[in-house]
């Protein structure tokens, strides 16, 4: 499982014209699964992702999660995450899971952040979303569950 954490002091995302989520300071999350993906990757991002220390302290230095500043998370699905460009001009998606195995999984790590009380907003699955962002820092953080990045 892939995540794009970007912090920002707001997002939104829309389906079809219509407003799915929206949040204030927190964090973007896009959410790639892999078809190799288990509920183990579920859990590692769960756990990993609201407690990342990337929000400024009283003295300046990251050193605050999600959690202790009471931020929300717009989680989107993107199986893009898992495009290989390496050949060619064209990404293959042969990584990326089928879709009804991302959805499953996009869905319960959806559920474990809110099991843990944070605010959770999402898009729409399998739908062209637009998503808009006011990235804070810029602070953008790359996470792979298998740890290779």
């Amino acid at each position: 499982m892939r995540c794009v954490i970007q912090k920002v002091t707001e997002a939104s995302v829309t389906s079809d014209g219509e407003l799915t989520g929206k949040i204030g300071p927190g964090f973007m999350v896009l959410v790639g699964v892999s078809a190799h993906d288990t509920a183990a990757d579920v859990a590692y991002m769960a756990e990993k992702v609201p407690n990342l220390r990337i929000f400024e302290d009283e003295d300046g230095k990251l050193n605050r999660s999600l959690k202790d500043v009471g931020g929300a998370i717009l989680a989107v699905s993107q199986f893009t995450l898992y495009g290989d460009a390496r050949k060619g001009r064209r990404p293959g998606f042969i990584e990326a899971a089928r879709p009804e195995m991302a959805n499953e999984l996009y869905e319960q790590l959806v559920a474990a952040w809110r099991s843990q009380g944070l605010q959770v907003e999402t898009g729409r699955f399998r739908t062209v979303m637009q998503v808009s962002l006011v990235n804070d820092g810029p602070t953008t953080i790359l996470m792979d569950s298998t740890r290779l990045f």
